[in-house]
């Protein structure tokens, strides 16, 4: 075993982050650490390094285990350039190979002297064990898969951006080789191709690797385990993220049943015992049973709050059908071309993805085009109707409390109304009263999607939106956005977004759009024919006229109706079924003969609204199939 947690356990003051955390890594272990911001996978990985002490437990190293670790914020020497950052990854072996040409000059000289020929053979040993001889094949193929080309290399460290430092370093990181790698957010900063070459390399790692992502398309395609940070321990679950899903589900299910089944029977008991205590004849057997009860333990409930976030975007005006249309566009910044005369039309309930390298331009193209920048040529317009509702990808910082974010822009709402709609986005109790300046940037996203749910846009302009967001809440926006009935524009790398949304791509590289009509089509793009970069083409290869477009937006509409109906009327029938047997209805035969018949009703008409759901689905998924 490379590692083991044993009893683990670190407190900030009152605030207790870990508690008995137990734990191990093996060899070849894949280990993806999930968790809500602030459940302490940043501390636990910080102990594993050295860098915090436990306050109680220990994490033990297996014997001469090597490992290293990539911080989220460390810096690089910025005189350096790429290429010798990358060779102080052979430090070891370089001073190995300096050392070694002093000592065969000296063997030369007296070539029975065996210290010094020990002395030869341990540095043999330091140079072969890290491949130094094969060490520039290496850092190419390293820089190179890391997204830094030949023409890069002399370039400073210093003056690369945060993104390219990040890079670096794990560049650096990965050619160092140790027995446990352990990477902190490795996907933040990297684009599609990268992230690509980097799950290939992972997994062909020959030691372990212990990652915090909130990435789901990484965690499924690299790792083997899943370490769910949760109620201050870990829980292990095995198989990639898609497979810990069921398994928490099922274990949720089973804690919450040992949980309903101890506290009846904790009420059976404390019923006989006040039935029983005060009577001479059960005296002793209602005593016996008040001390089961004080032995009694109750394991406590699932608590999911954090995993359980619920929120749609609406919207209230309908627009006309051609929402964004481009004519002519040309986007440039400086000499560099982004977009050169693209004609496209954005269509009510369309969604569109804009992707591409780091670097290419796709957050200028959507500031365009969402009116914050002009074009350099043709022109942008938005269709009647539009009402378009923004997330930029860094949210600005601002005053008061997180509860009057919301209020001041809606002071008809009372304080009931703004907490429960601020639930739905993860901030629970005090956390209302939170100051915005103290928020991180996971929190202030958090905020500006509660805003954006209370605008009710028919039109989203969208940059990075999953950026910062733990994948609990990744999870919940993109079943929102992929629910969202209006017109979505978004720029982001998120890889399981673009999977689940299945709406065209447009990619820019090279001063290039291309259009692809989905995700899988973009993976496949080395043998796949793309979607030209117009219009009517674009429109046939999708197949829809007007009248499909019109349908299909009727259709999701009602959809989404006869869902919330469905959920109501489930509620009034769980609601008509108590009343049933309560008590003084039961004695009232005239009241339980209408309840009895109302809720004959509901379930009719439940039944009703289940059979056009089902016929709206096949509706639904037959258009998809067209598109």
């Amino acid at each position: 075993m490379l590692l083991e947690l044993q009893n683990l356990g670190k407190s900030f003051g009152e605030h207790e982050v870990l508690q008995n955390v137990n734990a191990g890594v093996d060899r070849g272990d894949r280990i993806g650490i999930i968790g809500a911001n602030g459940t302490g996978k940043t501390t636990l990985l910080r102990i594993l390094c050295g860098e915090t002490l436990p306050d109680t437990g220990d994490a033990a190293f297996g014997s001469g285990v090597t490992c290293g670790y990539l911080e989220q914020n460390a810096r690089l020497d910025p005189a350096l350039d790429i290429y010798e950052t990358m060779r102080l990854a052979f430090a070891p072996a370089l001073e190995a190979m300096q050392r070694m040409e002093m000592l065969q000059k000296e063997l030369a000289r007296d070539p029975h002297n065996g210290e010094v020929a020990e002395e030869i053979t341990r540095c043999n040993a330091v140079i072969d064990a890290m491949d130094a001889y094969q060490m520039d094949t290496q850092i190419k193929k390293v820089l190179n898969g890391m997204g830094f080309p030949a023409d890069t290399w002399n370039k400073a460290a210093g003056v690369l951006s945060g993104g390219e430092q990040t890079r670096l370093r794990l560049a650096r990181l990965l050619l160092e080789r140790p027995d446990l790698l352990i990477l902190d957010e490795p996907t933040n900063h990297l684009d599609i191709e990268t992230m690509d070459w980097l799950e290939n390399y992972l997994r062909a790692y020959r030691g372990a690797v212990l990652v915090v992502s909130h990435d789901r398309y990484f965690l499924d395609a690299v790792c083997t385990k899943i370490w769910e940070l949760h109620g201050k321990t870990i829980l292990t679950y095995r198989g990639n993220y898609s497979a810990y899903l069921p398994q928490r589900e099922a274990a949720d299910e089973r804690q919450q049943k040992l949980h309903d089944a101890a506290v009846e029977k904790a009420a059976k008991l404390q019923d006989y015992i006040d039935r029983n205590l005060v009577r001479a004849s059960t005296t002793r057997m209602a005593q016996s049973r008040r001390k089961q009860l004080e032995k009694l333990e109750i394991v406590e409930a699932p608590t999911a709050e954090a995993r359980e976030l619920s929120f749609r975007f609406a919207y209230d005006i309908e627009p006309y059908d051609e929402l964004v249309i481009m004519k002519n566009l040309t986007v440039r910044i400086g000499e560099r071309t982004l977009i050169d005369g693209l004609d496209y039309t954005v269509h009510r309930g369309d969604k569109l993805v804009i992707a591409g390298p780091n670097g290419t331009g796709k957050s200028t193209l959507l500031q365009v085009l969402d009116g914050k920048r002009r074009p350099s040529g043709g022109m942008v317009r938005l269709g009647s109707g539009a009402k378009p509702g923004v997330f930029t990808q860094q949210q600005a910082r601002r005053a008061g409390r997180v509860i009057d974010a919301i209020w001041n822009q809606y002071p008809r709402f009372t304080e009931l109304d703004v907490r429960s709609h601020l639930a739905r986005f993860g901030y629970r109790g005090e956390e209302v009263f939170k100051d915005c300046a103290a928020l991180s940037g996971g929190e202030l996203a958090r905020l500006r999607f509660a805003e954006l749910a209370l605008e009710r846009p028919n039109l989203m302009f969208l940059d990075e939106p999953t950026n910062h967001l733990d994948i609990y809440m990744r999870e919940s926006l993109t079943q929102a956005l992929a629910a969202y009935t209006g017109t979505l524009l978004l720029v982001t790398h998120d890889r399981y977004l673009m999977q689940t949304l299945g709406c065209p791509i447009l990619y820019l590289e090279d001063g290039k759009a291309t259009f692809y009509p989905d995700f899988e089509s973009l993976k496949n793009r080395g043998t796949e024919q793309p979607l030209p970069a117009s219009q009517e083409d674009t429109a046939k290869k999708q197949g829809y006229g007007k009248e499909q477009r019109r349908r299909r937006a009727e259709v999701r509409t009602r959809l989404k109706k006869v869902e919330e109906e469905i959920e109501e009327l489930g509620a009034h029938i769980v609601e008509l079924e108590n009343e049933i047997n309560d008590p003084e209805v039961l004695r009232d035969h005239l009241l339980l003969r209408d309840k009895c018949d109302e809720l004959d009703d509901a379930r009719f008409h439940q039944q009703e609204l289940y059979e056009e759901w089902e016929q709206l689905a096949q509706e639904q998924e037959s258009f998809e199939a067209e598109a």
